[in-house]
């Protein structure tokens, strides 16, 4: 069973004005041990340095770019043949991500999102990289009509179309699981020890499973919601999940720590209705100043950007 350091990634958010040059953030993550990195748009200058890496990476589609990739498949080839091609094999793609939080946050876009994939994936297979990267989309947890508990998820049905694609081409779902939202919103009901993995015992039960941690409660209800949706053969990969370390509720040095910690500890061994390691990436790698509105965005990072650890952290 691979540790949970080897299932461990990074999101590489760009949102700063004083972040380092994209060839010492590699060095970084590679001086960290980390081996995969998500990366939220083609930047040319980050893709030119993640080659000869040997870093895994998501790179995702940027929401506005969904509409022309919807709608134009020579504009899906053309994407895909600069910001793709251009860089394999020295970079190693894993899985594109075609839009971010598009279900159900940004109505504009939904209709675009499956097309958009299909074309990409179709310019994919074109050059033969089909086996070796697969497309995808990455979801909130608002995309769950229920959530709770765990064995009752199910999705709004925007996402049926895409749950469909991901069935039939073998991808996974990209999920972006906070259980620092779903704490902050529920004082009352959820425990800070249950969402910082620090419960001692069983905290729900749900049918014959036991949970001990919020964050598996929230990936399984992704498990049990694909289930239903016919996407029993689909995985989930958890693309982006964090805790900040000020500027709002619970937000501390100490609890991001925690968090974060413990979920790199705990990912190799999954979740309790599919046991074995799950991917996961942690949000972010660096405290990002123009990230907004609320205070507590700016203060995900694992890192300052002069690269000095906001706090230590083992991978």
């Amino acid at each position: 069973m691979p540790s949970g350091g080897e299932s461990i990634g990074v999101c590489y958010g760009r949102l700063g004005d004083d972040l380092p040059q994209p060839s010492d953030v590699v060095s970084l993550y590679k001086s960290k041990n980390i081996r995969a990195m998500r990366l939220y748009d083609p930047n040319s200058a980050a893709l030119q340095a993640l080659r000869g890496s040997n870093i895994e990476l998501i790179l995702d589609v940027p929401n506005d770019n969904l509409r022309s990739l919807a709608s134009d498949p020579s504009a899906a080839n053309t994407w895909v043949q600069n910001n793709i091609r251009s860089y394999w094999p020295d970079v190693k793609f894993k899985y594109i991500a075609v839009g971010n939080e598009v279900i159900p946050e940004k109505p504009d876009y939904i209709n675009y999102v499956q097309p958009a994939m299909q074309n990409i994936h179709n310019a994919l297979s074109s050059a033969g990289l089909q086996d070796q990267i697969k497309v995808s989309t990455a979801v909130s947890g608002r995309a769950l009509d229920v959530s709770y508990p765990p064995s009752q998820g199910s999705f709004s049905p925007s996402l049926l179309p895409i749950i469909r694609f991901l069935s039939t081409t073998g991808a996974p779902l990209l999920a972006n699981v906070y259980p620092y939202f779903s704490y902050t919103g529920n004082t009352g009901s959820i425990s800070l020890e249950y969402a910082l993995f620090m419960s001692s015992g069983t905290v729900v039960t749900d049918g014959s499973l036991n949970y001990q941690n919020l964050f598996d409660a929230m990936v399984d209800a992704v498990y049990a919601a694909l289930e239903k949706a016919g996407g029993s053969n689909v995985g989930v990969v958890v693309s982006e999940s964090g805790w900040p370390s000020a500027g709002g509720d619970a937000a501390s040095v100490d609890n991001a720590r925690t968090y974060n910690q413990n979920l790199i500890r705990h990912v190799g061994q999954g979740t309790p209705r599919r046991p074995g390691a799950i991917e996961t990436y942690i949000f972010a790698m660096f405290n990002e100043g123009n990230k907004g509105p609320e205070e507590y965005e700016k203060h995900f990072g694992l890192f300052y950007p002069d690269q000095s650890p906001v706090y230590p952290i083992d991978f």
